[in-house]
């Protein structure tokens, strides 16, 4: 008879060692390339069902009113500032930033607008136009900053457009 000797068997030892190298470099090469979300929250004033007071109507508002077809800056004042038509399909918001900027300079206390867009703005035109009147990019002891031009925006409804739609519904404007 023959005898069977049991062999000692050994597991082998893992060897992470390679591995753990390859996390040591990976992982903070990802963490360098990585994009991180900018978020940046803009705080919007909606009107009130609130009667507004003398010294509010007598104050100069400045609004900016999104037609389909162009932008027009107008006060209460004075009445259309600057009609910029749409040029190629797209609004010029390069010349509203200019008319914006000509508009700070004659009222530079002045830190409010009024946006007034119209039912068939879409939402990107509406965030541009805002963004547009809030700030723009000027250089200053050589570096570039961003200069303040009227950063508290309210939003509103299109006041030719809702007394349109009154109209067509049969109400009184």
């Amino acid at each position: 008879m023959r005898r069977r000797h049991r062999r000692l068997k050994s597991e082998p030892d893992l060897d992470i060692t390679p591995f753990m190298n390859l996390m040591i470099v990976l992982v903070p090469v990802l963490l360098l390339n990585m994009v991180f979300a900018h978020t940046s929250v803009l705080e919007l004033n909606f009107p009130t069902g609130e009667n507004i007071t003398m010294e509010q109507a007598e104050e100069l508002q400045i609004q900016v009113v999104i037609h389909v077809d162009r932008l027009v800056i107008a006060d209460n004042k004075e009445g259309v500032i600057k009609t910029i038509a749409k040029t190629g399909g797209e609004y010029d918001f390069r010349r509203l930033k200019k008319v914006m900027k000509i508009l700070k300079s004659r009222v530079p206390d002045k830190k409010d607008v009024v946006i007034l867009p119209s039912q068939s703005t879409n939402y990107q035109t509406l965030v541009t136009v805002m963004d547009t009147v809030r700030s723009y990019d000027a250089v200053v002891a050589g570096s570039l900053v961003e200069a303040e031009l009227f950063p508290e925006v309210s939003l509103g409804e299109d006041p030719i457009q809702g007394a349109e739609e009154a109209q067509s519904a049969g109400g009184r404007t």
